[in-house]
């Protein structure tokens, strides 16, 4: 079982404390100008229970995503989180950046069906359920996912599992991207660098030899295993000189540096509103702004 008072005593009730996991993408939405002393704890590790036919999954969000994702693929499950080397499940959680996959496996937010947390208050309380028709109230997991800790820490996490697809298969080609869209059946993703598309598709055996033989009539080649656009590092952030468009997800990969996005006034307001109500002293997480975030 997953020791969620030894969590909530690391906390504790006064000081600023931060969870640190795998330090993978520790300065996503730092404040450069931000310094102090910051006590670092580590969240629960292990996987609790897994559910194959309530596809669900119980899990420490120290627990890394590629221990996660070995342990469900034994069930021919998998999650919809992904990270770099190294990365924890909380740590995804709490960046909330898609994943590469989203066109099949779907969004992070609605990966998180419950998430048992500390509070700035130093107690704990849970949010969501481990099924959607028994909760009620505030969606509070959606508004958790992407916050980069700065309302809760989150300590322990029911998760939704997907099946894993029967077959796959990488495709790289110069056909016009929206013929390519018009061709396939909700791929897995479809990136384009402004000259070549990489796509891939995944589902039935049936189904992804169909596919394949529609997209070799466009000039679509079979890629090696993973395939990305050639001069791209997902996670370091090297770009080919066009960038990369997730085709279908509105996600641009730009090179060069990004400044942080516009915030309107009415938004960012709200956002100062829900964190006063959370976290009213700014222990949680302090230097953190998700609104910093620009990948």
């Amino acid at each position: 079982m997953i020791d969620m008072a030894a969590f909530r005593d690391a906390v504790g009730d006064a000081g600023t404390v931060c969870v640190r996991g795998g330090g993978t993408r520790w300065l996503v939405g730092a404040v450069p100008s931000h310094t102090g002393d910051v006590r670092q704890i580590s969240a629960p590790v292990g996987i609790e229970s897994i559910e194959p036919p309530e596809m669900t999954v119980v899990v420490g969000s120290g627990t890394t995503v590629a221990d996660l994702a070995s342990a469900l693929s034994e069930h021919g499950q998998e999650v919809a989180l992904d990270g770099p080397v190294g990365a924890t499940v909380g740590g995804a959680l709490m960046v909330g950046r898609n994943p590469l996959r989203r066109g099949r496996l779907g969004e992070i937010a609605d990966v998180l069906l419950q998430a048992d947390c500390v509070g700035a208050d130093g107690q704990t309380f849970t949010a969501g359920g481990p099924t959607v028709k028994n909760v009620t109230g505030f969606d509070l997991c959606r508004l958790l996912v992407g916050s980069l800790g700065t309302l809760a820490l989150v300590g322990r996490v029911i998760l939704r599992t997907r099946p894993l697809p029967e077959a796959g298969a990488w495709m790289v080609g110069e056909a016009p991207t929206g013929i390519v869209m018009e061709a396939l059946y909700r791929p897995a993703t479809v990136l384009w660098d402004g000259v070549r598309s990489t796509v891939r598709i995944e589902g039935s055996c049936a189904d992804v030899a169909d596919e394949i033989r529609c997209l070799e009539a466009l000039g679509f080649t079979a890629a090696d295993e993973p395939v990305l656009p050639a001069g791209w590092d997902r996670w370091s952030g090297t770009l080919p000189e066009g960038g990369v468009r997730a085709l279908g997800s509105g996600v641009v990969h730009h090179p060069g540096p990004v400044s942080a996005p516009e915030v309107s006034v009415g938004v960012r307001s709200l956002a100062d509103r829900l964190r006063d109500a959370f976290d009213p002293f700014r222990r949680l997480n302090p230097g953190r702004d998700p609104y910093r975030m620009t990948a």
